[in-house]
């Protein structure tokens, strides 16, 4: 009887103990455990977890980690679009809008691609972890990594400090038309390594931030377009400066051009007495990266009036002397 009781009792223990041994799998390892618990096999245990769990591991990270780079992506376009809103009346408002609004997409460039280089870093580093690379010496190494990047890549560093001051500071931003030295035209993109710019031509450039050493915003906040129109001297100057007036007014009542130019052109007078003629100049202030569009405008209208009225344009002149030279005495020997 002893014996019996004895062997029933240590009966649960022994069956417990035959479940636990053997198993290959660790902790949190689902399809191990499901597949060992199934059927017992230690070999296909391991080949399920490596052939299926971990690839399914990988997987599921990967598609969380874009479908947060999505959502956060969505989330700062969504407010861009809120920032740079705004149902304003006057001319001039409208440019700050306009301003607004590119400056929103610069800042939403810039937080693009933080909140991108941040996904990658944590998911990148948690695939690792998956696949069983021991991320603690990564981790403890980061302030030598960043040691390291303070003197071996200073020019990305400075790259990267460049391209958040000069985004914070709102030197340009995406649709600006800007002077960076060789390279001028239309901002493209900014992130924080480069700015994009396409010039006129249509050629790209790609400028790193850290090698702008200065900018020359056209289009930030206004623009002005300063037109130089050279007349005869023998014309009547406060007759031409009317004529230009009207011509600027006109312009600037065109209902197709009430969007362009946001104030009241002037006349400021004459600008040069050069060689062939007499320089007046005139000027009208007009909304970012419309100066040029405007500039053509004028033109093409200063030239039919100047018609119109028998104004006349100067063009190269130039006055010759012909001195005569009187002919040798003819020889009378003869």
């Amino acid at each position: 009887m002893p014996v019996a009781l004895l062997a029933s009792s240590e009966t649960p223990a022994d069956s417990g103990t035959a479940s636990t041994v053997g198993n290959p799998c660790e902790a949190g390892e689902t399809i191990c455990n499901f597949v060992w618990d199934r059927t017992g096999d230690e070999t296909l245990a391991d080949y399920s977890d490596v052939l299926i769990g971990k690839p399914i591991a990988l997987i599921g990270l990967f598609a969380l980690a874009f479908v947060i780079r999505w959502v956060a992506h969505k989330a700062i376009t969504r407010v861009a679009h809120r920032a740079a809103r705004g149902v304003l009346p006057d001319r001039v408002n409208l440019v700050a809008t306009e301003r607004r609004r590119q400056r929103a997409e610069a800042m939403a460039s810039l937080f693009k691609s933080i909140v991108t280089g941040l996904i990658t870093a944590v998911f990148g580093t948690m695939m690792l972890s998956e696949i069983g690379v021991d991320i603690a010496p990564i981790i403890a190494s980061a302030g030598i990594v960043g040691l390291a990047l303070g003197f071996g890549a200073q020019s990305l560093v400075k790259d990267f400090l460049s391209g958040v001051f000069m985004i914070i500071e709102d030197q340009y931003g995406v649709g600006d038309q800007v002077d960076l030295g060789e390279a001028i035209g239309t901002v493209e993109a900014v992130t924080l390594r480069i700015t994009r710019v396409r010039d006129v031509n249509g050629t790209v450039w790609y400028v790193p931030n850290g090698q702008i050493m200065r900018v020359g915003n056209q289009s930030q906040n206004w623009a002005r377009t300063v037109l130089d129109i050279s007349v005869a001297y023998s014309e009547d100057l406060t007759r031409v400066k009317r004529v230009l007036g009207e011509v600027a007014h006109d312009l600037w009542e065109d209902e197709d051009f009430k969007s362009q130019v946001i104030e009241e052109p002037s006349v400021w007078g004459v600008q040069d007495l050069a060689v062939d003629g007499v320089t007046v100049r005139v000027v009208l202030k007009t909304t970012p990266g419309e100066q040029w569009a405007v500039a053509r405008e004028m033109r093409q209208r200063i030239k039919a009036r100047f018609d119109h009225e028998g104004i006349e344009i100067p063009y190269p002149q130039r006055v010759v002397w012909n001195r005569h030279e009187p002919a040798p005495d003819a020889d009378t020997s003869a």
